[in-house]
């Protein structure tokens, strides 16, 4: 099957509902590993690396998890369809820049994702909607185990698993969750429990990791080192911090409501009115701008918006997305009025946000007087 086809169909995470959906939008759990006696990616010889391939790739096939998904060597894929798996978050930029020597081999509901040859021989990650971080670890951990028994990892018994970057030794594990902070940012927030956060140990990047901005209020939480702690360790930790973030952002919007109610339906009105109407209209701002409706949809201003068409938005209406099904490439010009046309159609039907649908925030005392009564 042409990876076309397999990304054709809708990736299911669009319509899953999980923990916490309504600020994480999704977990993440990534394990590096690495062959004995072979040298990592970027210091081996091409046919070094295809052998490693040939090896591994095989052996990923073959789990039960992974039967009727996608596998091919990144060299059979071309620069449009490397970008299609960036945006959905099933590959890293490097991974994109891969040729001959490197694979990914992907499970038929787009949530299992194993790279080939990136930075190290396998990064194994599993991604689950809202906060689950430890329902992605027991998956992963299956995983791992499964593959370690066909392949022998590079492992020492004082550093754990030998990894390419000394930031991934020991566990080699990746713990993080895509968070939606738009009460945090209204508030003018984010940036102090950002510096907590860092203070604790975790990074804190945007919407497509290291080095890239926070489009659509959207920020990935991570762990930044992997020595020293046990995989349950790190996974506790993160998820406490989570708890925490999640907690903020609630009081936030809390907040926003009793003392700024009309700046929020503001935003939220102006964003329905804008990509309901838009003949042009950015990446950025769309991303910017689905952020609120978002919000508007947790809310219950809609009446009949649901928040799997935001979230599928977040993707289809990124660049690659909407040159995927196209023969031509298109300009950014020509992109721009693409999107536009798709979310007027998205929104065609869709009600205006009304604030007399927002449910009264009951405080406890008030909760006490009614079990009373």
């Amino acid at each position: 099957m042409q990876v076309r086809e397999f990304l054709s169909v809708p990736s299911d995470n669009f319509r899953k509902d999980g923990p916490h959906i309504n600020i994480v939008m999704s977990s993440r759990v990534r394990l590096a590993r690495n062959l004995a006696g072979e040298p990592f990616p970027g210091w081996a010889k091409k046919s070094q690396r295809i052998a490693s391939l040939k090896k591994i790739r095989p052996s990923v096939e073959a789990i039960s998890h992974m039967k009727n998904g996608f596998s091919d060597t990144m060299d059979n894929l071309n620069s449009l369809e490397k970008q299609v798996l960036v945006e959905r978050h099933l590959i890293s930029k490097e991974h994109a820049s891969k040729g001959r020597g490197s694979g990914i081999v992907l499970n038929k509901q787009q949530n299992i994702c194993v790279l080939i040859n990136e930075e190290d021989h396998l990064r194994i990650q599993v991604l689950k909607p809202g906060l689950q971080l430890k329902e992605a670890w027991k998956q992963i951990d299956a995983l791992d185990t499964n593959l370690e028994k066909k392949l022998k990892y590079s492992f020492d018994s004082e550093l754990g698993y030998l990894t390419a970057c000394p930031t991934n030794l020991g566990t080699g594990i990746r713990v993080s969750a895509m968070l939606h902070l738009p009460g945090l940012v209204l508030s003018e927030q984010v940036n102090q429990v950002i510096s907590a956060v860092n203070k604790l140990g975790l990074a804190v990047r945007g919407i497509y990791g290291e080095g890239s901005e926070a489009l659509g209020n959207v920020f990935q939480v991570s762990n930044q080192m992997t020595l020293g702690e046990t995989e349950k360790e790190i996974v506790d930790r993160i998820n406490k911090v989570l708890q925490q973030i999640i907690e903020h952002e609630e009081n936030a919007r809390e907040t926003l409501l009793e003392n700024k109610p009309n700046m929020v339906f503001h935003q939220i009105g102006r964003a329905y009115g804008v990509l309901s109407n838009s003949y042009i209209i950015s990446s950025k701002e769309t991303m910017n701008l689905l952020s609120f409706m978002r919000l508007g949809v947790e809310l219950e201003i809609f009446g009949n918006l649901d928040r799997s068409l935001v979230d599928e938005l977040f993707v289809a209406t990124q660049p690659a997305h909407l040159q995927k099904n196209l023969t031509e490439k298109l300009s950014a010009e020509e992109r721009d009025l693409l999107r536009a046309e798709i979310l007027r159609d998205k929104f065609k039907g869709i009600e205006p946000p009304d604030p007399s649908r927002l449910k009264p925030v009951e405080s406890e005392n008030e909760t006490e007087n009614e079990e009373e009564n």
